[in-house]
């Protein structure tokens, strides 16, 4: 669930200190990755967002966490479901998906007072490559951006990473809307920026838990807020692409906390 470039409230930044903290986040990322595992399958034609949104919340239901973003703000569902267009924050709605269309599904979960944050963009089969090649934009730039992480690393360089793989692929970044640190509550420092910002930036340090989450749209990426007050959309209804992983900044690396079943659990 990124941030806005003019965040609303921020706690401190989180850092592991302790092997408790480790594992309650290591479980909440866990709810992460079953919750979107089951509801990547759930993305087929003729499902709705709802659909989608109800398996994602049986999900969490079943490893009694909550979802955060119901609990911190008041959304009304229990998982975020944007749809082509759509970039962040889609309301499920009950229409129907079609051949082609670009899913992007955000979770967040709490559990024993540990949040964890992922999303993943799933392109309806049979897809079109203009949305297989967005969500790739995505995942390559989140790659990227994973393979440096290492503790005394500016944040801003992470935005440079993104910004340089998805330029380079054809696409735009989203600039008003960024990564950012999270494990007690969903919104911590720092802002992880999508590209750089410019100016002094925040330093990665060792055991601190951010959420990368690249955000991709293949024209302009100027963004606006729908009328249901939640969904943020393009402004040219271009599409866009979302991907993401709440991690550990450690010494060897990014500790990924939320990997899908199919990934590595690390990425150095």
């Amino acid at each position: 669930m990124p941030g806005t470039r003019h965040p609303v409230v921020y706690r401190r930044a989180m850092s592991i200190t302790t092997t408790e903290e480790l594992a309650g986040m290591r479980r909440a990322g866990r709810v992460v990755a079953d919750a979107l595992a089951a509801m990547r399958q759930a993305v087929v034609p003729g499902a709705s967002p709802s659909d989608i949104e109800a398996v994602g919340a049986d999900i969490l239901r079943r490893h009694g966490a909550r979802a955060a973003p119901m609990v911190v703000y008041g959304a009304p569902c229990a998982a975020f479901i944007s749809v082509n267009d759509a970039v962040v924050h889609g309301l499920p709605t009950r229409t129907k998906l079609r051949a082609g269309d670009l899913v992007k599904i955000d979770v967040t979960p709490e559990l024993d007072g540990f949040i964890a944050d992922g999303a993943i963009t799933v392109a309806v089969e049979p897809s079109t490559s203009r949305g297989r090649r967005l969500a790739q934009s995505a995942e390559r730039a989140l790659a990227a951006a994973l393979a440096q992480v290492r503790p005394g690393m500016a944040v801003h360089a992470l935005g440079a990473i993104i910004d340089r793989q998805v330029t380079r692929d054809g696409f735009s970044v989203i600039r008003d809307l960024t990564g950012h640190g999270v494990g007690r509550t969903i919104h911590e420092p720092p802002e992880v920026p999508n590209y750089d910002p410019g100016g002094r930036s925040p330093l990665l340090t060792d055991g601190l838990v951010i959420a990368i989450e690249p955000l991709v749209a293949e024209r302009s990426g100027a963004i606006r807020l729908s009328s249901d007050r939640w969904t943020i959309a393009t402004r040219d209804g271009g599409w866009t692409a979302h991907c993401e992983h709440t991690i550990v900044v450690t010494a060897d690396g990014a500790l990924v906390l939320t990997a899908l079943p199919a990934d590595d659990e690390t990425t150095h």
